[in-house]
């Protein structure tokens, strides 16, 4: 539940100039305002499921949309089967809106292709219609080396962007050159995993294999491992497992309960899994590529500066 410390669930995911949203609880778009990212015309969100806390700050930010007067671009919510149930029931507060509203279903194992990235989905463990997301960059071209272009007499300009594409190319003199003579290997592209409300599962081990970064929930501790299983959610011990299991490059906990700080989560996880961080709202995660170095938490990353020390929200582990 929100705090004045802490936000319901929401992840802003920036990726050159897309912004997809992942759950919007309770004061997600006042969050958004509030941080260095604002709020975006947001084209696509997508749910995890559909209980309170992932979903309330649903109506109040599609109403914000229509009261921008926007018409363009429209705008498509995900989810797993009962999201378009949901909005039918949201429908007498939603109004008319001035945009296109695309409600799509989607079930474990799907796929949503992006030319250059894929969005997969895959079971969790938390007893109701469930979805964890899968975002995953197809291999990049590998390192153009300019030395062997010179020395085949391939020009500088177009003529190396062709060969960087992947196509061949041929010179005046007719000889034909192909990518491979001056491309190094392909190199691999980012993947992140985001578990939404989940019982450790093999399922998420398996879609999170490798991963740059897997954000899974940790609502609990290992002391409260039965109340954890009750409920179908994790402690940091089990999160941490997964990640170890899964060999990640970092894990960060979210979904932490009101009980916890934050701090004591990591030390429990860490005993496990050492590249565990617990983000604070405002916090930023940072997937480099991968020979530009490994994730990293960017503490306050998108808080404004106007802000500073003193802002209320800016404290307490795993909010949104």
């Amino acid at each position: 539940m929100p705090t004045a410390l802490r936000a319901p669930a929401a992840i802003l995911l920036r990726r050159g100039g897309e912004r997809l949203l992942f759950d919007c609880g309770e004061g997600t778009q006042r969050q958004l305002q509030r941080s260095t990212a604002g709020l975006p015309d947001l084209e696509e969100i997508f749910l995890t499921h559909l209980h309170a806390d992932h979903v309330l700050g649903l109506p109040g930010m599609l109403k914000t949309f229509a009261l921008r007067g926007r018409e363009t671009p429209g705008l498509t919510v995900y989810g797993p089967p009962g999201v378009r149930d949901l909005f039918g029931k949201l429908k007498p507060f939603l109004g008319r809106l001035p945009y296109r509203l695309t409600i799509v279903e989607l079930r474990p194992g799907e796929t949503l292709e992006r030319g250059d990235y894929r969005i997969e989905t895959f079971p969790v463990d938390h007893g109701v219609s469930a979805l964890g997301y899968r975002l995953a960059e197809e291999l990049r071209p590998g390192r153009f080396d300019v030395d062997a272009a010179d020395a085949l007499g391939v020009p500088p300009g177009q003529e190396r962007g062709v060969l960087q594409s992947g196509e061949p190319l041929t010179l005046p003199d007719g000889r034909v050159i192909t990518p491979d003579s001056v491309l190094g290997p392909p190199r691999p592209g980012r993947t992140l995993v985001l578990s939404g409300d989940t019982g450790p599962a093999p399922s998420v081990v398996q879609a999170a294999h490798g991963a740059d970064v897997l954000v899974h929930e940790a609502t609990f501790s290992a002391e409260e491992a039965d109340r954890a299983r009750e409920t179908m959610h994790a402690t940091a011990t089990d999160a941490a497992e997964v990640a170890r299991l899964a060999a990640v490059r970092l894990l960060v906990l979210t979904h932490v309960s009101t009980r916890y700080f934050g701090p004591e989560l990591v030390r429990e996880a860490r005993e496990i899994f050492p590249e565990t961080v617990v983000p604070r709202d405002f916090d930023v995660v940072e997937i480099p590529f991968p020979e530009r170095g490994a994730p990293r938490l960017v503490k306050a990353g998108a808080r404004p500066v106007s802000s500073g020390g003193n802002d209320p929200n800016g404290a307490g582990g795993g909010g949104g």
